[in-house]
């Protein structure tokens, strides 16, 4: 059952039995049992055209995951805040693993279109909240990451170990990421990394503005505030050297 619903992403919403057979790598006997089952669930829908979706069902059960809720119930005050000092795309995003997921989205009418939903998962080196969650990550993590295969969306991508490796020591020193052009050539992120009680980087801010005419200096303060009042309101106390201020 997972791998049929691990069949669904934001590339493929919608799937005919077929397809679903296919992506989970399932016989078409097997799938439709399956399906069958979940439909009656409610954690797939079928269209009028005979398509599956993802069911209404699967969002209410996801809705409550603590990781998730918490920092978005704490964090919108301050990225409707953020979205209103600059009125371009504010995002919320967390690692899980090598991919960093969005977990709230702010976007305005006239922001630059992006590649990003609230679910969406991207590899951590193309994006600003990504290089943000991965520069304070365990040496270990960084290291494996940084040898490992690069995906490749632009041709601005960084896809080199040794720059990628210069880029988050870099992060670590201003404390922002900037991301330009890595996921769409129009488009850049600049993001800072959100800490916990314990001081721990838990999650990243961003905005994303059109590319040509981008402010750095002008949105990192705004940026910084953000990421430093949702880190108060998760308990993080900069000032007591005991809760890793650095």
């Amino acid at each position: 059952m997972l791998s049929v619903l691990a069949a669904f992403d934001h590339e493929h919403p919608a799937l005919t039995l077929t397809d679903i057979s296919r992506r989970a790598e399932l016989s078409l006997t097997t799938a439709h049992r399956l399906v069958d089952a979940l439909t009656r669930w409610g954690a797939l829908e079928r269209d009028g055209a005979g398509r599956y979706h993802v069911g209404l069902r699967l969002w209410e059960l996801a809705a409550p995951a603590p990781r998730a809720l918490a920092l978005r119930q704490v964090a919108l005050p301050y990225l409707e805040d953020l979205y209103e000092a600059t009125h371009e795309n504010v995002q919320l995003a967390v690692r899980d693993g090598s991919e960093v997921v969005y977990i709230e989205w702010l976007s305005g009418r006239s922001a630059v279109g992006v590649h990003i939903r609230v679910g969406a998962r991207w590899p951590l080196h193309a994006t600003g909240v990504g290089l943000a969650l991965l520069a304070h990550s365990g040496p270990g993590f960084q290291e494996e990451y940084c040898a490992g295969p690069l995906a490749s969306f632009t041709p601005y991508t960084v896809t080199d170990p040794a720059l990628l490796r210069r880029m988050l020591a870099e992060v670590r020193r201003s404390g922002v990421a900037v991301s330009d052009r890595q996921v769409t050539p129009d488009a850049l992120s600049v993001a800072a990394p959100v800490r916990g009680p314990d001081g721990t980087v838990a999650a990243a801010v961003s905005v994303v503005v059109p590319r040509d005419g981008a402010q750095v200096p002008a949105l990192t303060p705004v940026l910084r505030l953000a990421a430093r009042g949702i880190s108060r309101a998760l308990g993080w106390q900069p000032d007591d050297p005991a809760r890793g201020a650095g």
